[in-house]
């Protein structure tokens, strides 16, 4: 137990509900998801709601079913209910920061930027702090100051409105409104399971190619980086400290173990045994792709330059992509053409030199 992050939960819940049924056509809020989502990060120790709870008789007896301390934020004479709220739960949690050294993590419930400037000092006073919001009403300030953000509509077990239920509030005649969402449904039903599938329309692919280049370019940094051996445990943490909201679900993969397998036979990188079960080593491939594009990038030179003059840097990547359009140099970890084209001159493939005349790097190719 002494293992596990113990997790002070805060939801700003006249934001989080009003949110989650302006933005989910009306659907009714439901605490379970977020309660199973922090399950499978600690144990949670605190748990506390904040609003003036008149205004949500039914919500009440769901929150306390599942142990949450309800703080009543009474609508007073001239004071604004909101800010009320937020100032009482900003200063709770930050009392209790200083309180409770043994909580390590925070959750913040809310999509307001104005809880910016708490997550900035719970992160100062060196404790984790997890976002969740309304993907339709998250202020775009708050995901990126989190360690890491979970999207409440991205969450497993919140499940995807219907079309009907969408349009019943705004305009309901009998006879008219009944029947179009039904198509509409059938739509939505025949998207969902492709949601939850292997992608294999060439959009979830593009998503993937991109998935492959920032955890190659990351890989690529934390193994420059020199300080051990990059596994599975420290690449999401990078990934998450870069993008918050980063999610492999997001990509159709459940885990993350069957994410990084899926790249390893994709050729992205490679995986061995490490240090601890279930948490393998990462690391770019030494040789195969890498070995073939340093060997594009000679023949491709070697061609241009046939009648002696050196190739210019600029538009030789074009060229490159003409003789193999699939070639990207950030698949392979380098965050630039130009470092791809250092690495294969340190390997003795061109010769690369800096030219004052040309204004650009010129590259031949050795003997």
């Amino acid at each position: 137990m002494d293992q596990e992050d113990r997790i002070a939960l805060f939801l700003d819940y006249e934001n989080l509900a009003l949110g989650a049924r302006d933005n989910r056509g009306g659907a009714d809020f439901d605490f379970r998801p977020i309660a199973d989502a922090l399950a499978e990060r600690g144990r949670v120790v605190v748990r506390r709601a904040y609003a003036d709870w008149s205004y949500f008789d039914e919500d009440r007896r769901m929150l306390t079913r599942s142990h949450v301390e309800l703080i009543e934020i009474p609508q007073r004479m001239g004071a604004s209910r909101k800010n009320a709220a937020d100032i009482k739960m900003a200063v709770d949690a930050i009392e209790l920061a200083f309180e409770r050294d043994y909580i390590s993590t925070f959750v913040i419930c809310s999509g307001d930027s104005d809880f910016t400037p708490l997550v900035h000092k719970l992160r100062e006073l060196n404790k984790r702090v997890i976002g969740v919001g309304v993907e339709g009403s998250t202020s775009a300030l708050l995901p990126p100051a989190c360690d890491e953000f979970l999207y409440y509509d991205r969450l497993e077990g919140v499940d995807i409105p219907p079309t009907r239920s969408r349009r019943g509030r705004s305009s309901r005649p009998a006879g008219t409104d009944q029947r179009p969402p039904e198509p509409e449904q059938e739509l939505e039903r025949e998207r969902e399971p492709e949601v939850d599938r292997r992608p294999a329309g060439e959009e979830p692919g593009r998503d993937v190619d991109a998935l492959a280049v920032l955890v190659a370019q990351t890989v690529a940094g934390l193994q420059g980086s020199a300080n051990g051996d990059v596994t599975a445990s420290r690449l999401k943490r990078t990934l998450l400290r870069k993008d918050p909201t980063f999610s492999e679900s997001d990509y159709g993969f459940r885990t993350f173990g069957e994410l990084l397998r899926h790249l390893a036979e994709q050729a992205v990188i490679e995986l061995a045994e490490g240090p601890a079960k279930g948490d393998p080593e990462v690391s770019l491939p030494e040789h195969g792709d890498r070995e073939v594009a340093f060997g594009l990038l000679r023949g491709v030179v070697a061609e241009l330059g046939s009648s002696g003059n050196p190739v210019a840097l600029s538009g030789l990547k074009n060229q490159l992509r003409r003789a193999r359009p699939d070639f990207s140099e950030k698949k392979l970890g380098y965050r630039s053409f130009l470092q791809f084209c250092k690495a294969a001159a340190t390997g003795g493939v061109v010769d690369l030199r800096w030219s004052p005349e040309a204004d650009d790097y010129l590259l031949t190719t050795q003997g």
